[in-house]
């Protein structure tokens, strides 16, 4: 096979600039393989260090057409591109991560929790509406009852689209569309794993990582890993993961959310076809990082080994809240001086509370060392204008 490193006729094409493919470009430069990237905004943190980088919606079909011609593979990097684009592509001869098929499936929440329900894979007890306003009706009817989770089909986001709802007025505050409401299940803990899969059908997860929540902002504050699961529970989320992803028979990365549960029982929540918050650690724990794998199964490359080598801990750097506008680091001396910390800048000019600006890894000999020395340096630095 021809070699894809430094090879000007071998080119993937990124669709969306975010810091996760600026962290996919970091990897691409190391191995020097070309890649170009499509995003609707000048200052995407991805601006920097592509091959090229076009200025255009992904969500648009002629744009995305046009901008992959020629690509050896497409990636994504964010959920809402067009996936008729990518259906295009694909009948051009052009692998596409994932394929257009599963990335349907996961865009909206409804047909992603129903997918799960049709291939038999564990998850929580649901109902699906085609309106709030049917929603409405069922609890006046009192066929759904308090407390549930809602979920909105599409257009959600860290923050956004997803709620317990535990009364009348938490209803009447929904957003509008296409919805689901989930039984509340008493959780544990939260588990997530990716797992890699290469065009020829093999597979790899890397290992599970517990994460944990900020209480009010919906969104991950640490992961960790190992998790604090017995050894045989942690196998058996990580097999199910790799049922998930045979499942979909999805092309490159897919990030797959689990809810443990208190009866000991494993719940599927949620996936995402891409590189994942969840798995950022492992640029500093595992030999082969999520970015890197991404990049072997699109290069047809055997996929990296991908074991933990050492107890780690990542934090989200997120925007202080009562700030928005130009970003300002603060308390830097203070926490770039935590040891066994490595820190990843996402080079977005703006902050707002509670936007990712950053994350950090820090590594130790046992998890809670790792966990604290992440901890000290996220705690040390402000994110403000």
């Amino acid at each position: 096979m021809t070699s894809v490193f430094s090879n000007p006729d071998f080119e993937i094409a990124l669709l969306g600039g975010g810091q996760l493919g600026k962290m996919v470009l970091a990897e691409a430069r190391r191995l020097d393989i070309g890649v170009r990237v499509l995003d609707p905004s000048s200052d995407a943190p991805c601006r920097l260090g592509a091959q090229q980088f076009t200025l255009g919606s992904f969500q648009d079909y002629d744009t995305v057409l046009a901008f992959a011609q020629g690509a050896d593979a497409v990636a994504i990097e964010i959920e809402s591109v067009n996936a008729d684009a990518l259906e295009a592509l694909e009948a051009q001869g052009i692998p596409c991560f994932p394929q257009s098929h599963v990335l349907r499936v996961i865009q909206n929440k409804v047909a992603q929790k129903q997918f799960y329900a049709d291939h038999q894979l564990p998850t929580s007890e649901f109902q699906r509406f085609a309106s709030k306003t049917d929603l409405l009706a069922a609890i006046e009817a009192g066929t759904c009852a308090y407390p549930f989770v809602w979920k909105l089909g599409e257009g959600g986001y860290d923050g956004f689209g997803v709620s317990v709802v535990r009364s009348a007025e938490d209803a009447a505050a929904l957003a509008e569309g296409e919805c689901i409401a989930e039984t509340l299940v008493d959780i544990a803990c939260e588990i997530g794993v990716v797992v890699a899969r290469a065009l020829d059908g093999s597979s790899q997860a890397f290992p599970a990582v517990e994460m944990e929540f900020h209480p009010t902002a919906n969104q991950v504050e640490f992961v960790v890993c190992p998790s604090s699961l017995p050894a045989a529970v942690v196998r058996e989320a990580e097999a199910l993961a790799l049922a998930v992803s045979e499942a979909f028979q999805a092309q490159g990365l897919l990030a797959v959310e689990l809810f443990y549960t208190t009866q000991g029982t494993w719940l599927v929540n949620e996936v995402a076809p891409r590189p994942h918050n969840s798995g950022h650690l492992t640029i500093e724990a595992c030999p082969t990082s999520q970015f890197e794998q991404l990049l072997r199964c699109m290069c047809r490359l055997p996929l990296g080994d991908s074991q933990l080598k050492q107890p780690a801990a990542m934090a989200n750097i997120v925007g202080a809240d009562g700030y928005s506008g130009p970003v300002f680091y603060e308390g830097l001396d203070q926490a770039m001086q935590t040891p066994g910390t490595a820190f990843h800048i996402y080079g977005k000019s703006q902050t707002r509370p509670f936007r990712k600006m950053g994350h950090l890894t820090a590594v130790g000999q046992s998890v809670d060392e790792a966990r604290a020395r992440a901890a000290a340096a996220r705690d040390a630095l402000t994110v403000r204008t």
